[in-house]
């Protein structure tokens, strides 16, 4: 670079400083990040590149981006040390970021440096008391942590004293400080140890506990973690006997996994793209583990389905972005591996499953599909799917054919699209139709489940109808229940292909009650395994789109309890059958809305419309949804909740929905612990399902004391789920229930007021106080009044801004209840704020609204208009004077003699209000004069008016 392009680039990157030095005074913290940036980029030679830096780093400060102001201050400093601006400025990142020890640190120097820096004393004072409280804290957690882990990892002390040990080292790994000791103090290699010998139970369980704790939010002891334990010791863990064991160390992964990357065990929180970027190598060697581990023979089926549910969690392009690199491993071929595998073939090598574990695998490959957001991705996750079912073809043996007829049916049940492309490659199809006819029942039971699977969209039903419906009325004569039970299925999804559409019947009148009744007796029948009853719920979810087959469903109070136990059992196989039924009876399914014009345009072009049956009345529906909920249906839901699909959480949402759509019934879904489940399914899954979980939470909210039914935690965490009904795309409906759950809430307390201001609530209510419609207004009135209790909440209405202004003109509505509430908050910001009183009077309208407020006809509205007025005359001489410079004295006067007894309040402030006005010598009283009755007069004029 010659040395005009060298002068050309530092007058370029001062430019730029300049820039950004005026976007900062002008609070435009992003826009002054940028320039100071391209400062950088420019001037990477520059003397002052130190000042870019400092700079930058107080822009991330009012941005509240502590960890990169904090970068910047150290490269600042390293260019210029014992910079005044850059220690200081870092200190006040470590101390954001919780580091009062580095924040003290860089504080003294400054001081040392600087002694007459007037801004570093308050906070090196704070400091100081923090950092020897601190070091008072670690001295008695340092004692504590020696005294425990002397104890638990002492053999031959009592088992008791060893477990309570124990107990106290996990609640101690979960402090900072605690963590930091127990770590330096070589926990992790005791604990390796440890665990090669310990025979107690609890204690492993709790050791597996401090593990994690001690690599929460900190990459340091994380990798330490690693490097000391190895991947091959989780899996050891993982694979154990206990269910809570497996739980215990699929919690340690994951939570390594976020150490890591930065996630939260949050359903919407994302990873931090730079600290994934520098632990990249980790966390691709744990995850590539991972996947060889899926097909690892030696690990029991929890520990396998334990694997598949963390790769599920974290390769989503919402977390990890891993899916890709899944694909690029084979990892397709070993969730395959797993689908095929059959407890009918028993071999040494065998993989040990669940019933789950064809499910569970289903999801993950349907979640990894979903990340082949491009064309080349997407051929690539078809060619490794066809590339392993060819392979297996190859092979002549009958249970090659199996297991592929089994692997496809796991492809229809996740990624439907690229099971459908298998199904329709040459001899697929008549394969399995093949080994439906044939002798040998497990081929039969197993193209049974690929027909059922197969026939998921109505065309490929209406398809299989004239092929498959013969050979699956021949199966269901089978003697082996197992077989007869897929058969009905397979007879049950085609017959009910039309839907909820009353007029489209595949089968004759009858059929379907027929149907139903034999799936009823699989379902109840005493001592057929869960497995059969499992499908017989499968053909009752296709079945009761028919509303004949759902009134003689919900009155058979055994066929009810069956599906409730199917459902408390969790078991995921289970999931879409007892779901879905549930779904279909509280008709909670997508209903098409049906346009009059467009259906007599329907009419006139000769369309078949769809019919909606006399049963599905709302009536009939909200009894059936009422035997539900009396049933205990939202605990069965609970239970099933724990699902990773997206599909299956939107379905458990909208049955909940349902419920909570009877205000008899809210107190039924808090009472079973319906709100931890709904809080979950609000904020993650498929955006409709969100919806329906948000709006059961509104619903909740509305009608149950918010201090029950969110009580604790639950207060703060229902706010973004309210919050996000008051999108523009939600019903009007979704948005009233949202504003007014939001006000029963904004009552609670200031830390729920707090998290709604930082949720950038309030600008999303005030949205609705603009909006056409009488219900919204009022609602998004109502919970401004219950949030200006929040002093954040004023200082907003105290800006550079029109909100005063506009509620001061809604005092003036038609609607008596958004005038109240909008004359009740203005009482509220002015008995608080000189500023808002002053405001109030900058409106060219102001004596109009005053009038409206103090002649009103609603006594309240009066009452709190009166009350502002009182508040304006204490908040200052000039604000009264101009107040009584007009007719404002004659009305409070006339007011103060009002005989009403239903204005008993609104005349007492009256009275107050002039008390205040003489007190500050603005009026005098005089006892010999008259006092006129304004109100007299004004009927007399009135009379005069008439008689003319």
């Amino acid at each position: 670079m010659t040395t005009d392009d060298d002068t050309a680039a530092a007058a370029a990157a001062i430019s730029h400083k300049d820039k950004g030095n005026e976007a900062f005074k002008a609070s435009q913290w992003s826009e002054a990040v940028q320039q100071y940036s391209s400062a950088i980029k420019l001037g990477a030679k520059h003397k002052e590149l130190p000042v870019f830096y400092k700079n930058r780093a107080a822009a991330y400060l009012k941005l509240e981006q502590y960890q990169n102001a904090l970068d910047d201050c150290t490269e600042s400093l390293r260019l210029a040390p014992n910079d005044p601006k850059a220690l200081f400025r870092r200190a006040q990142a470590y101390e954001a970021l919780s580091k009062p020890e580095e924040a003290y640190r860089d504080a003294t120097a400054l001081f040392k440096a600087d002694p007459g820096n007037k801004s570093v004393q308050p906070m090196l004072k704070r400091l100081h008391l923090i950092v020897q409280e601190n070091a008072a804290r670690n001295a008695k957690t340092s004692t504590k942590v020696t005294q425990m882990m002397e104890l638990t990892f002492d053999f031959a002390a009592p088992i008791e004293k060893r477990r309570s040990a124990a107990n106290n080292l996990v609640v101690l790994a979960k402090e900072p400080a605690g963590a930091e000791l127990m770590y330096k103090e070589q926990c992790i290699a005791k604990i390796a140890t440890l665990a090669k010998v310990e025979k107690d139970h609890d204690i492993y369980l709790n050791m597996v506990r401090v593990v994690a704790s001690l690599c929460e939010n900190s990459v340091e002891r994380t990798k330490g973690v690693l490097t000391e334990l190895g991947i091959p010791w989780f899996m050891r863990v993982l694979d154990q006997k206990h269910e809570d064991c497996v739980s215990t160390a699929q919690f340690c992964l994951q939570s390594i996994i976020n150490a890591l990357s930065g996630l939260k065990n949050k359903a919407d929180a994302k990873p931090d793209k730079e600290l994934c970027s520098r632990n990249n190598r980790e966390i691709d060697s744990l995850l590539t583990c991972l996947v060889y581990s899926i097909t690892d023979r030696t690990i029991s089926g929890k520990a396998r389905d334990a694997v598949i549910e963390l790769l599920t969690r974290n390769v989503h392009y919402t977390a990890l972005e891993w899916a890709e690199r899944l694909v690029e491993i084979r990892g397709l071929c070993r969730l395959l591996d797993v689908c095929s595998e059959l407890p009918d073939y028993k071999y040494e090598s065998a993989m040990d499953i669940t019933a789950s574990s064809s499910t569970i695998a289903s999801v993950c490959l349907a979640r990894i599909y979903e990340n082949m957001y491009y064309d080349a991705a997407k051929v690539r996750f078809t060619d490794q799917i066809d590339e392993y079912v060819k392979d297996k073809l190859l092979s002549p043996d009958m249970e090659s054919k199996v297991r592929v007829t089994v692997a496809i049916t796991a492809l229809l049940n996740g990624p439907l699209d690229v099971g459908n492309q298998i199904v329709a490659r040459d001899g697929i199809l008549q394969m399995i139709l093949a080994m439906a006819t044939t002798d040998d029942l497990l081929q039969q039971r197993v193209a049974c489940e690929c027909l059922i699977a197969a026939s998921s969209k109505k065309d490929k039903a209406k398809a299989l109808c004239e092929q498959g419906v013969e050979i699956l009325k021949g199966l269901y004569h089978s003697k082996n229940d197992a077989i007869r039970v897929r058969a009905l299925v397979g007879l049950c999804k085609l017959g009910s292909y039309g839907g909820q559409d009353a007029a489209i019947r595949p089968f004759g009148d009858g059929a379907a009650l027929k149907l139903a009744e034999a799936c009823r007796r699989f379902l109840i029948k005493p001592g057929k395994d869960k497995d059969i009853r499992r499908w017989a719920a499968d053909g009752l979810a296709y079945l009761t789109l028919d509303a004949e087959c759902k009134e003689k469903l919900i009155d058979d109070k055994d066929s009810i309890h069956a599906l409730m136990d199917l459902a408390r059992a969790g078991d995921q196989s289970c999931l879409y059958g007892v779901v879905t039924t549930f779904v279909n009876l509280c008709n909670a399914y997508e209903k098409q809305e049906l346009v009059p014009e467009m259906v007599e345009l329907a009419k006139f072009a000769k369309h078949h419309i769809p019919e909606e049956h006399e049963l599905d009345d709302v009536d009939f529906v909200n009894k059936r949804i009422t035997v539900l909920a009396n049933e205990g249906i939202t605990a069965a839901l609970c239970a099933l909740a724990k699902t990773e699909s997206h599909n299956s959480q939107e379905l458990i949402a909208r049955v909940l929905n349902a419920v909570c759509g009877l205000q008899e019934l809210r107190g039924k879904v808090v009472q079973d612990g319906g709100v931890k489940t709904l809080l979950r399914l609000a904020l993650e899954g498929t955006e409709k399902g969100k919806r329906h979980a948000s709006q059961s939470l509104a619903r909740i909210g509305i009608t149950i004391n918010p201090e029950v039914a969110f009580s604790g935690q639950r207060s703060l965490d229902v706010i973004r789920p309210l919050l996000n009904l008051l999108l523009q795309d939600c019903t009007a409906l979704e948005n009233f229930e949202a504003l007014m759950a939001l006000t029963n809430l904004a009552s609670m307390n200031e830390n729920v007021r707090q998290r709604i201001i930082k949720e950038q609530g309030v600008s999303k209510i005030e949205f609705y106080l603009m909006e056409d419609h009488l219900y919204l207004t009022r609602a998004a009135a109502q919970c401004i009044c219950n949030l200006v209790m929040s002093d954040d909440v004023v200082k907003m209405f105290e800006g550079d801004n029109d909100r005063v202004k506009f509620l001061a003109l809604l005092c003036e509505d038609e609607d008596e209840e958004t005038a109240m509430a909008c004359a009740g908050a203005l009482a509220m910001l002015t008995s608080v704020s000189t500023k808002c009183c002053a405001k109030i009077l900058d409106i060219a309208s102001w004596l109009n609204i005053l009038h409206t407020l103090i002649a009103n006809p609603s006594p309240a509205v009066q009452h709190r208009g009166t009350v502002v007025i009182l508040n304006m005359i204490n908040a200052g001489p000039e604000i009264t004077k101009k107040l009584f410079a007009t007719d404002i004295m004659e009305l409070l006067s006339g007011l103060s003699q009002l005989a009403d007894n239903t204005r008993t309040k609104a005349r007492e402030v009256a009275t107050q209000c002039l008390a205040a006005a003489e007190r500050d010598r603005i009026i005098e009283r005089s006892d010999n004069a008259e006092i006129p009755d304004v109100f007299a007069e004004s009927a007399k004029i009135t009379e005069i008016v008439d008689d003319d």
